[in-house]
């Protein structure tokens, strides 16, 4: 930094042919702008200026020496401008990972709409389900379902997804409707696999908190596969509401245990802790919160509680 603060004050200085009107631009004393010049003859063994008391000239080695550092100082700049244009640009590469089913259901037209508005981003969108370590793998973003992101990452709400129990009519009508949690024993479970409570399910009601060990015939990492089986009438699904939604509302599941519900859980959006959040990053956490604001985009008029009973 020394450096380049010599070399901005005695390009200065060629520039204005004085050392008092280079002191003047870069608001600085005169004694101060004399001491930048010097200091790099002394480092440079070399005199760069003629001077008068009323003006400074290069010499001959100085004039070859101020083209360079002329050429060496707008380089920096456009490299200055060029960060900053990233700070108010969304351009370069921006890397999400995101969960299998959330991201082939919403993810992937929510991108879309985005990237028509930031034409100059790369987007590089990785799914799984499997819980990656943001920093390792270089991701910018992470998006997961849960109620409880990790404390080493920053996070950002920007949905809630209820989740909901719930079987086909067909299975519910040969081995009968759960009314108790505990109920749920008798039951063929279809688990996800990456649940923070294990293999049970937590479900709360007037009564108190239920914890359930789970009983399952399938267990797996996907909650659309788990959902396409419970159609199927092979058991019942805890799933979050934007996975079964459309089901339920075409009645081919049926929500179970109503007066019970499990804890409720969020999309968040996670990133490591920085001091300057790249541009890219931010407008694109903001626009999944505006898009998802209203929770995932329902069809007009239909309501998740349409095709709900529990009555088979």
């Amino acid at each position: 930094m020394d450096k380049l603060t010599n070399m901005k004050a005695f390009t200065r200085v060629v520039n204005h042919g004085s050392f008092s009107e280079a002191a003047r631009e870069l608001r600085l004393s005169r004694s101060a702008v004399s001491k930048y010049v010097i200091d790099l003859e002394i480092e440079l063994g070399v005199q760069l200026l003629n001077r008068t008391t009323q003006s400074a000239a290069p010499t001959e080695v100085g004039m070859r020496y101020y083209e360079r550092c002329l050429a060496i100082l707008a380089e920096i700049e456009d490299a200055e401008t060029s960060l900053s244009q990233f700070q108010v640009e969304a351009r370069g590469l921006l890397r999400v990972n995101a969960p299998m089913s959330f991201g082939t259901m919403f993810l992937g037209r929510l991108i879309g709409q985005f990237m028509a508005r930031h034409p100059d981003l790369q987007i590089q969108l990785v799914l799984s389900d499997q819980q990656l370590d943001t920093v390792q793998e270089g991701f910018d973003v992470t998006i997961r379902l849960t109620d409880s992101p990790p404390p080493n990452l920053v996070s950002h709400e920007i949905a809630s997804a209820p989740r909901i129990i719930c079987a086909s009519p067909a299975y519910l009508e040969e081995r009968g409707i759960p009314r108790h949690p505990r109920d749920l024993r008798d039951h063929a479970g279809l688990h996800y696999g990456y649940l923070e409570t294990g293999a049970q399910w937590k479900l709360t009601g007037k009564d108190g908190d239920h914890w359930v060990p789970v009983s399952w015939c399938l267990c797996s990492n996907n909650g659309e596969v788990l959902r396409d089986i419970a159609v199927e009438g092979r058991g019942i699904a805890l799933l979050p509401s934007f996975i079964v939604d459309s089901c339920l509302r075409d009645g081919t599941l049926r929500e179970v245990l109503s007066d019970y519900h499990a804890p409720e859980m969020s999309i968040h959006a996670m990133f490591p802790p920085t001091r300057y959040l790249p541009y890219k990053l931010r407008v694109f956490i903001d626009f999944l919160m505006k898009s998802l604001s209203d929770g995932f985009n329902l069809p007009t008029g239909i309501t998740p509680e349409q095709g709900r009973s529990e009555h088979p």
